[in-house]
């Protein structure tokens, strides 16, 4: 065994001696992977998931180099976003205040670093990333389009292990190990930029050369295994971005979420697992251009959170679910203060806004027969509104506005508000083959909380409403119909999804609102309802030499001011899209492997350009000129595209080595297409003339180099 045949024609004619040698023979044997999930498309209850694994998207292509999870998730079917490196995202027709971002069980409510350029988790820490579209967990709520569930890795309890990483922009360190012994473990990690020589490279005429931009962030998770029956989980997570344009202008704002988890094993029947957690989010500005007028700007959200979720296998064909989720809620929206001795700024602070949410909710999965399945739950949340705190109250007939106060009161404490109501989940399963079901689902939420913005993206400027007295609570339900079809030995996944959705009570503004240190700001909203549907069609090929996926996806989402209150609705009362409607999407992930070390990745995006309101003419009036707008959202800007590529080169496999390195060579936009962030207009010289605004007109070479020891 383990040499090559070799042969020999002998003629014999004495005794003697023959020595034969033989050569080394070595076996390429095929891989083999043992998999549990090769039909979990095909046999889960769930549809609108998306699962990812780090090890299953590291080598995607992004801006410099940085493996950026939330361009990642944007990649896939349903998610759009406004524009290149733009904060937040949209799924089916949400807006980005509609998603609910968890990390480690943590809300997390601004994703990015840098404007957007980064997301807010390091990927050397992730596990895995869980995206549910539609067919959400009784377990979910609060928001009423998706929930993106992040979780961290566990430390190595064998051994100390490490990894490091420096690209253009930042760097990273990770370490991990045991404590003590092999029933506990721990991983640290933490990021930070050296971003200024990016500013040093924009054009003088903008104006942002001297200015400079950072960020960091750590994150700590420790586990102990006390037994087979208790485990408990430790998280940490800091982050904080500063950046300024010049030397007057300053921005801030940081994230923090701190949560323990216990899980035990009552018995091999029932599981249960305790989670407790603080959620802080705040953001500061300072202004100093002007003395007299010189001031600071700061808003906070701090939430407590605590969960109790139950797992009950009654039967195997029956799986209850079930648990209660509390959240309190403690808002400073704004303090105005005055910013060094000469300032004349009169200082102003926004009441604070508290409340209580909490919610009880059941499911049941029930495999009816072997091939037909369905889980259907109920989720039942109260939200009660806290004071101590001052409202007004408004006549009904009108809209809310200053003249149209019928009363002030005064809620000293206690609660002065309650919303609640049912949010309904059910799916079901037909399996006609081993690798052929269809899926259908409806579910309903509800979202208490609101984000005011004037952008349509996420900023750091923006701040955040609780429902009151005078501010409903969003709610929203869909329906949708899947067939999924493996082809080729379950090694291509194939799916078509439809989707209905609808959405009342979404914010819109008044003309000339101002969402900043707004005492009353339900004078300046008005409640808008919203419709999306769609179709997405994806393939997806999992293992080979060749994986990736592409996807299509035809949406629209339309708004419509329909409160016969309002004089002057939007376009007159009809639908309108919505600035992030973009009817057509195409996207393309690819990774082709020659070795187990060498690989080439691309990634491919085409999607339509998202409404604009444009100038469409102009009119003289008493003496002066006007320009007349176009009906909201009736024109677009161009449709986007981009390609970006890499090379990919693995560690070796050398067992021996101390350290193991992976690097990549791409380029980023590798067209140098100027796509249109937006469209604007100004008058110059009597006339009237538009520009394209480009973030990434030109292609962008990156290297980044990663190490593990």
């Amino acid at each position: 065994m383990g040499t090559k045949d070799t042969r020999r024609h002998l003629f014999l004619h004495t005794d003697g001696k023959l020595d034969i040698e033989l050569e080394e023979q070595i076996f390429a044997l095929r891989e083999v992977t043992v998999s549990s999930e090769k039909l979990e498309n095909v046999r889960s209850l769930g549809l609108g998931v998306e699962r990812l694994k780090i090890k299953d998207i590291k080598n995607i292509p992004t801006a410099f180099g940085e493996l950026d999870i939330l361009r990642v998730v944007m990649s896939l079917p349903g998610v759009k976003s406004v524009g290149e490196i733009s904060s937040g995202f949209n799924v089916r027709g949400g807006s980005t205040d509609q998603n609910l971002i968890l990390f480690n069980d943590g809300t997390v409510y601004n994703p990015t670093h840098m404007f957007g350029l980064f997301s807010a988790f390091n990927p050397d820490l992730v596990k895995d990333i869980e995206l549910y579209k539609s067919s959400i967990p009784s377990r979910y709520g609060g928001r009423i389009s998706s929930v993106l569930d992040i979780n961290s890795r566990e430390g190595n309890k064998k051994e100390f292990k490490g990894s490091a990483s420096l690209g253009l922009l930042t760097s990273s360190l990770t370490l991990e190990g045991p404590v003590f012994n092999e029933k506990t473990s721990f991983i640290v990690g933490g990021r930070t930029t050296y971003s200024d020589w990016l500013l040093k490279k924009l054009p003088e005429k903008t104006g942002y050369r001297d200015g400079n931009a950072g960020f960091y962030d750590l994150n700590l998770t420790v586990n102990h295994k006390f037994n087979e029956h208790n485990n408990l989980y430790v998280n940490g997570y800091f982050s904080r971005d500063r950046f300024r344009f010049d030397e007057f202008e300053r921005y801030s704002y940081q994230n923090t979420n701190a949560s323990v988890k216990w899980r035990h094993i009552f018995n091999p029947l029932l599981t249960g697992i305790f989670t407790a957690g603080y959620d802080h989010y705040d953001y500061r500005t300072v202004s100093t251009e002007v003395p007299e007028d010189a001031y600071h700007l700061s808003f906070d959200i701090n939430q407590v959170f605590g969960k109790a979720d139950f797992t009950w296998y009654i039967h195997p064909d029956h799986t209850v679910d079930w648990g209660i989720n509390l959240l309190h809620y403690n808002l400073n929206p704004g303090k105005y203060l005055p910013e060094g001795s000469e300032s004349l700024v009169v200082a102003d602070y926004m009441q604070k806004e508290k409340a209580l949410e909490y919610a009880l909710y059941a499911g049941e999965k029930w495999d009816i027969i072997p091939a037909f399945s369905v889980t259907a739950g109920i989720r039942y949340s109260i939200f009660g509104a806290i004071g101590p705190r001052d409202f007004n109250l408004y006549a009904g007939q009108y809209l809310p506005s200053l003249s149209t106060i019928t009363e002030t009161k005064t809620e000293s404490g206690g609660v002065f508000k309650t919303w609640h109501g049912p949010e309904f989940r059910i799916s079901g399963r037909y399996e006609f083959a081993n690798d052929f079901s269809i899926k259908a689902g409806y579910n309903t939420m509800r979202q208490y909380i609101h984000k005011l913005s004037n952008t349509t993206i996420m900023s750091p400027t923006d701040t955040w409403k609780l429902s009151d007295a005078n501010i409903r609570p969003q709610t929203g339900s869909q329906f949708a119909v899947k067939i999924y079809k493996n082809f080729l030995n379950n090694t291509i996944e194939t799916s078509i999804e439809g989707y209905y959705k609808t959405m009342d009570n979404y914010l819109d503004y008044r003309s000339g609102a101002e969402l900043l240190m707004n005492h009353h700001i339900e004078t300046d909203v008005l409640e808008t309802k919203g419709k999306a549907y769609g179709i997405e069609v994806m393939a997806k090929k999992t293992v080979g030499k060749l994986n990736g996926w592409v996807s299509y996806t035809y949406s629209r989402t339309h708004l419509r001011q329909k409160d016969p209150r309002i004089t002057e609705p939007v376009n007159n009362g009809t639908w309108y899209p919505a600035d992030y409607d973009k009817p057509h999407e195409v996207k393309l992930v690819g990774n082709y492997k020659f070795t187990h070390r060498y690989s080439f990745s691309v990634n491919c995006d085409y999607s339509t350009g998202r409404p604009v309101t444009l100038p469409v003419s102009k009119y003289k009036y008493a003496g002066g000129e006007f320009v007349y707008y176009s009906d909201r959202n009736e024109y677009r800007i161009p449709d986007f595209f981009r390609m970006d590529a890499s090379f990919n080169i693995e560690p070796s496999h050398h067992l021996t080595l101390l350290t193991h390195s992976t690097v990549s060579i791409g380029i980023y936009n590798l067209t140098g297409r100027k796509n249109a962030y937006s469209v604007y207009y100004i008058s110059e010289e009597g006339q009237m003339k538009g520009y394209k605004l480009a973030i990434f007109g030109a292609p962008i070479p990156f290297i980044s180099y990663n190490i593990k020891f």
